[in-house]
């Protein structure tokens, strides 16, 4: 005869949950959870989401969906990381080959929530630290991507380490009320960093090219890091108040590259390429530039791009993963030639942050062999774009492919 254990009393059950809830706290357990509204907007992104800019943004009388994700630590050091297994294992001796600093500490705090509203639209916000473990290393996208394939994002300026960025600025496009925001935190401890992306989805009148209204796509941003900063101890220097804020910049923007101020200033031009147009914006401390080179009508011809910090640890390991095939990728060298279809440059930057990275790549390359490639020329203007992108950031002086 089987036995029947007694029905638990409600006290013994709320002592239950109680004690589930605390060991997922104290274990940095994976946290999922839509609930009363006000209660998880408060809570959402472990309680740094600035309730009043999500209110006044998404609309204060708007019924709100919140959901909600938690996991991982920040500020560790990266033991545990290094014995997770032989892919992790080799990862990091790639990591080392290259000078990296981040193997020494591994930050697997990931933070994502969602906050959505039926008739306004919503605001999707991730908090990742970095370096990351390297054990993620080759698969995913370490951090969430800003839009930078039709569009250049620009940096958000007024004292921010940060990025705006969206798929379109046409107007009447579907998605001219959409825009990802960006901002990055150096820490205080050495090599350590927060970065916090958000993406606001706005429907209705809302347009980015009203100067008045892109500030309301940027604010939520700025008020998450400012909480994120004290929040997990960053102690990063932070911005001012974004009252304005410029443009990507769209792809038929070109200008005469020798007229050039900002990013693609001091690259060269190119008469046997028929490089004489440039796709620039203001560099501003982004963590991430580009600069399009092209024909005189703008077609392009070459994009130039700076990583720095999450956006270069970033890109090492996309380059591992997409480009297994090849010898030498950028996580294992600061510079060399990726098969025939570019080069990249490396730096090193103060206060233990990752090495910056540096490339240039033909427009129609795409890992392919090109016809009569000018090599001489992508090599100067990467070591022209490398070198202006690394004074402004204060880092040292990039170490070049050779011929």
């Amino acid at each position: 005869m089987a036995l029947t254990r007694p029905a638990l009393t409600r006290r013994q059950i709320r002592a239950l949950v109680a004690a589930a809830v605390a060991l997922a706290a104290l274990t940095g357990a994976f946290v999922w959870f839509t609930g009363s509204e006000d209660r998880a907007l408060e809570g959402a992104c472990d309680g740094v989401l600035p309730v009043g800019e999500v209110r006044s943004v998404l609309g204060d009388d708007t019924e709100l969906d919140v959901t909600n994700r938690t996991e991982g630590s920040f500020g560790k050091k990266a033991d545990s990381a290094a014995k997770s297994g032989e892919s992790a294992a080799k990862s990091g001796e790639s990591a080392a080959k290259s000078g990296e600093s981040g193997a020494k500490r591994a930050n697997s705090l990931s933070v994502h929530c969602r906050i959505t509203a039926e008739n306004t639209g919503h605001i999707a916000v991730s908090i990742a630290g970095s370096p990351r473990p390297r054990a993620e290393y080759g698969y995913e996208d370490l951090y969430t991507a800003v839009p930078a394939r039709r569009t250049l994002p620009v940096p958000l300026g007024h004292g921010w380490s940060g990025l705006f960025a969206t798929d379109t600025t046409r107007l009447d496009d579907a998605k001219d009320g959409t825009a990802t925001t960006a901002v990055l935190l150096d820490c205080a401890r050495r090599g350590d960093s927060l970065l916090i992306t958000v993406e606001t989805a706005l429907r209705g009148a809302a347009t980015l090219d009203d100067p008045a209204v892109r500030p309301d796509f940027v604010r939520t941003a700025t008020a998450t890091a400012e909480a994120a900063n004290d929040h997990w101890g960053c102690g990063a220097r932070l911005g001012k108040p974004v009252r304005t804020v410029g443009l990507p910049v769209n792809e038929d923007e070109y200008e005469p590259l020798l007229g050039a101020k900002g990013t693609c200033a001091a690259v060269p031009t190119a008469s046997r390429s028929a490089v004489s147009t440039a796709r620039e914006t203001a560099r501003d401390r982004a963590p991430r530039e580009s600069c399009v080179l092209g024909t005189r009508d703008g077609s392009p011809l070459y994009r130039l791009e700076a990583y720095y910090g999450p956006y270069a640890e970033d890109a090492r390991s996309q380059y591992t993963r997409d480009y297994d095939y090849e010898n030498v990728t950028p996580a294992e060298r600061p510079a060399g030639r990726l098969g025939r279809s570019a080069y990249w440059a490396g730096a090193t930057c103060p206060r233990g942050a990752e090495s910056a990275l540096y490339l240039i790549r033909a427009d129609d390359a795409d890992g392919e062999t090109r016809r009569r490639p000018d090599l001489a020329y992508e090599r100067a203007a990467l070591a022209a774009f490398a070198a202006a992108s690394a004074k402004h950031h204060g880092c040292a002086a990039p170490m070049l492919p050779e011929g």
